[in-house]
């Protein structure tokens, strides 16, 4: 369960930071807290999936790192094809 909570936290701050690096791929702030909260728990089981998986302090900030990085991506990729679908 602490697992797929890192996740989503991590997931949903890179989301955040996505939407206001990446100017074109901005959803708001709810839009990029659930695409990043989405791609950082599959992204973070993917990671958890291909690197195994412990209880330790080191595996939960490898979950919320990897569930960051995951939901940074999400929401980038995300945020540019609405953007290109909505025409602006």
């Amino acid at each position: 369960m602490e697992q797929v909570l890192s996740q989503l936290i991590g997931g949903a701050i890179g989301g955040l930071g996505g939407g206001k690096a990446v100017k074109g791929a901005d959803m708001g702030n709810i839009g990029n807290l659930i695409a990043g909260a989405v791609g950082g728990i599959g992204g973070g089981q993917l990671l958890g999936g291909m690197l195994g998986s412990g209880t330790d302090i080191a595996a939960l900030a490898g979950n919320l790192v990897g569930g960051g990085v995951a939901g940074l991506i999400v929401q980038v990729v995300v945020g540019m094809i609405v953007k290109r679908m909505r025409g602006a």
